[in-house]
């Protein structure tokens, strides 16, 4: 189990939705919970909230220079969990590259750059958590998902490699995979959502799997298995069944 009692903890992409939710449980479990998002305003709201000690600092994670600001005014932490996400439905034929841009710099490039200013600190005293949000969108190929179901993927990638060289420091990595979410981001989409979840009780589970220690968690369970299993498909049949 990893305590989250009495640990400091900086939440990139906390302001609402899934975000707001999962502060909202760590706060409530005792964390000190530091905040991070571009609207002050609503980060100011959330603070105000929060049952225990915590703070917020503005932050551009499209920004390499904003995300070594922020995280030099953060100062030290025990953990780091990257919330902040994009999205824009969008297929092949509706190419928008000024959208598939921004999808991938704040869901893929902005964990590399806060993952990066926050990662030597924990290397260096040799404890730290770091917690990265990825999709089950990002198991496979699906139609209408460019740009966010490849930055999603790449989120995926990025924690299992770090998970590789880091399983045997005392630096403590998780990827959390989730599916629909009701929020601003899904409230986008004009397709049939199964298993739709609100926030709260997504972060439950989210939060769940921070404190086990485990390393991955796919949820909702059942819908997970679907996309999972869909890795065994051949090609041919995954794409009759998926487009």
């Amino acid at each position: 189990m990893i305590p989250v009692s009495g640990k400091r903890y900086w939440l990139v992409g906390a302001s609402e939705g899934l975000g707001r939710a999962v502060a909202q449980k760590l706060s409530a479990a005792g964390a000190e919970v530091i905040v991070s998002a571009r609207s002050e305003e609503r980060l100011k709201a959330l603070c105000d909230e929060l049952p225990g000690p915590s703070s917020y600092v503005t932050l551009d994670v499209s920004d390499s220079a904003d995300v070594t600001r922020a995280a030099a005014e953060v100062g030290e932490i025990d953990g780091m969990v990257y919330l902040a996400g994009l999205y824009w439905p969008m297929k092949s034929q509706d190419w928008d590259a000024d959208q598939a841009e921004q999808m991938v710099d704040v869901n893929f490039n902005g964990a590399l750059r806060v993952v990066g200013a926050v990662l030597p600190q924990m290397m260096e005293r040799d404890a730290g958590h770091i917690v990265l949000t990825g999709s089950l969108s990002g198991f496979r190929g699906l139609p209408g998902a460019i740009g966010y179901g490849a930055s999603k993927a790449g989120v995926m990638y990025l924690g299992e490699s770090m998970y590789a060289d880091l399983k045997h420091t005392g630096v403590n990595v998780q990827v959390i995979n989730p599916g629909f979410i009701r929020t601003r981001l899904t409230d986008k989409n004009d397709f049939a959502m199964p298993f739709i979840m609100d926030p709260e009780p997504a972060a439950d589970i989210f939060v769940t799997h921070m404190r086990s220690g485990k390393f991955k968690k796919s949820f909702p369970t059942l819908f997970s298995l679907f996309f999972r299993g869909s890795q065994f498909l051949p090609d041919w049949l995954y794409y009759r069944v998926f487009s």
